[in-house]
């Protein structure tokens, strides 16, 4: 019976696009003949209209997003003030990785910004994300300037209250993207996420324009600049237009607009890793934040895009042929009735003595591999799973490793960035080493959209890209532990930013493909539990190094505003070493995940082509 009227829900939709289709001819001219035909004509011109005026809406919603991103990525620049919270505090560096640690903890409350979406509406989670923000981050700062007086608990909560609000904002950009670009879902996360990687560079072009070396001048950005952004963007927000079929010249031109949006992209992030370090001067600063905040309102002029689209197709889109944002999921009767017949397939094949078809001309398997590479993995894509599913899958727990030794260890990499330079006797460099970090972020979360893009010329395995991702983060802590140079640190710092940018973005979409789209939200909460867990363990082996080395006299001691600070080579030494070994772990894992997983993406990949040709 639920068959039944799923069905007949599908030829409803199929109906629906199909009248939509009949709108937009009888609105460029195809009304028909007589005196009834002008007036059709008329009316569906209007239709036509109000549906390219709910397109535009659209796109502004997604620059809504890009603003919400790129101005609340605060977890970045803890290192700008840690150490002035340390000082003040009067803390070791284990209890300085405890609040760092919470900072991350909030993202696992994320679950309790799905809770309140239940029983409130989007623009007052929105709201709520930004004062649980200004209430952690703002007080924060009364504690660092000796205006209030708190102890470390307290203190600790309101790391824990400030990392809540980011999660809570990448809800909300989560949940826009997916109620507003249902079919090029993949792009939208991708484009949006990768601006949260450049928030560290616009605070400090702000903090430079304000004229101020005090680092506490982060905090008070992290307070005020979301909140000001909130504002900004809750109208359109407010004005979601309905969500109506798409066409296929739609989803082709919508295709069109996101290659245009990613290029723009990739100059803003040019435009602040290169100029940062130029603005040392408060008026350069000013004129440079100025500019680039145009580059994060120029993609406004995307509505004109939308109603020049006849120009686009014709001239520019046909260069390219994209198709959609990629994995778009079958189905959910296509789908059963896939894995039915792909399960036939499998015991078929073990039944002539080869569990796996895809390469039954090899011969016969050893049964090691047959037990690691081939049981119980995935069939097809975008099959749900509900939690308790999840957690029995081997498949999500390689991607669960993965990204414990991938992506978080890249995290806690940026949260130590400030001891390890001022470690290295490079503290002037920390905001510029900040900068780069964030930057190189940026590129590796736009570089996540790149099996969207070149999938028509050439085809990969999303798992696949997601291991080539994690391979410079163990290059990246190898080239520290052997030196302790500034380039190294520099192009140690955008080697570990380029592969973690990478894995925050992709982790979305890999999600949906593997488990299903409809349980991302939850399935998603339960992946990146890792970040607080690895956060606590990865920046407590650091912590644990770092005070073993200041407490044993083999390396230099300097007295900092109070506090003792080990000085050298040896204070991170083994930290990278072992860091470097998780990262491999991470990367095998990563290998076995895209063994697994590289049957269900070749399947889907064969399907989607003869859909195209029939």
């Amino acid at each position: 019976m639920r068959t039944r009227r799923d069905s007949e829900k599908r030829k409803n939709r199929n109906s629906d696009e199909e009248n939509l289709k009949l709108r937009i001819v009888f609105a460029e001219g195809g009304g028909g003949g007589g005196g009834g035909g002008n007036s059709n004509s008329s009316r569906f011109s209007l239709i036509y209209r109000l549906i390219m005026a709910g397109q535009s809406r659209k796109w502004m919603i997604l620059v809504a997003t890009i603003w919400i991103q790129a101005f609340t990525g605060t977890n970045f620049d803890f290192s700008a003030y840690s150490s002035d919270l340390k000082s003040v505090l009067g803390i070791s560096q284990v209890q300085l990785n405890y609040l760092a640690t919470a900072s991350d903890l909030g993202k696992a409350l994320g679950w309790s910004s799905g809770l309140a979406l239940l029983y409130f509406p989007l623009w007052t989670v929105l709201f709520m994300a930004a004062f649980m923000g200004l209430i952690g981050y703002g007080i924060q700062w009364l504690v660092i300037q000796n205006l209030i007086s708190l102890p470390y608990f307290l203190v600790f909560l309101l790391c824990l209250l400030a990392g809540c609000s980011i999660c809570w904002f990448n809800t909300v950009c989560f949940v826009l993207c997916n109620q507003n670009f249902p079919t090029n879902r993949a792009l939208a996360l991708s484009l949006t996420i990768s601006f949260n990687g450049v928030s560290p560079a616009l605070y400090s072009l702000a903090a430079k324009a304000i004229s101020s070396n005090e680092c506490s001048l982060f905090l008070v950005l992290n307070s005020l600049l979301p909140l000001i952004t909130s504002i900004v963007v809750v109208v359109p927000i407010l004005r979601q237009p309905p969500l109506e079929p798409l066409p296929a010249d739609a989803v082709r031109r919508d295709s069109f607009i996101f290659l245009f949006l990613n290029i723009l992209a990739v100059f803003t992030g040019i435009y602040l890793l290169v100029l940062n370090s130029v603005s040392t001067i408060a008026s350069i600063a000013r004129l440079l934040f100025a500019g680039a905040v145009f580059l994060l309102v120029l993609p406004l002029c995307i509505p004109g895009i939308v109603f020049a689209r006849d120009w686009a197709l014709k001239n520019i889109y046909a260069s390219f042929r994209l198709q959609g944002s990629g994995f778009n999921l079958v189905d959910v009767d296509d789908l059963e009735l896939h894995k039915e017949l792909l399960i036939g397939r499998e015991e078929y094949y073990k039944a002539n003595g080869n569990g796996n078809y895809s390469s039954r001309d090899e011969g016969e398997k050893e049964r090691c591999y047959e037990k690691v590479i081939e049981k119980n993995r995935l069939l097809v894509l975008g099959e749900e799973h509900p939690a308790r599913d999840l957690v029995g899958r081997l498949d999500f727990w390689l991607y669960y490793i993965a990204y414990f030794c991938g992506g978080t260890i890249g995290l806690v990499y940026s949260n130590n960035l400030g001891q390890i330079a001022q470690s290295l006797g490079f503290t002037s460099k920390t905001t510029e080493l900040l900068t780069l970090y964030s930057s190189c972020s940026f590129f590796g979360r736009l570089l996540s959209a790149a099996p969207d893009f070149m999938r028509v010329k050439v085809y990969f395995a999303r798992t696949g890209w997601l291991a080539v991702a994690l391979l410079p983060t163990p290059i990246a802590f190898f080239l520290l532990a052997a030196s302790s140079s500034e380039r190294a640190l520099e192009v140690g710092t955008a080697l570990i930013g380029l592969s973690s940018g990478f894995i925050f973005a992709a982790a979305v979409s890999i999600t949906s493909e593997l488990f299903g789209p409809n349980s991302v939200g939850v399935n998603h909460n339960i992946l990146i539990t890792n970040i607080p867990l690895g956060s606590l363990i990865y920046g407590l082996l650091a912590a644990i190094v770092y005070d073993g080395n200041a407490s044993s006299g083999l390396t230099n001691l300097e007295l900092v505003d109070g506090a003792l600070v080990c000085m050298g080579r040896k204070c991170y030494l083994q930290t990278f070493l072992w860091w470097g070994c998780i990262s491999m772990l991470g990367l095998a894992s990563s290998a076995l995940l895209f063994l697994r997983t590289k049957p269900a993406y070749d399947r889907f990949e064969e399907n989607r082509i003869l859909t195209q040709v029939y």
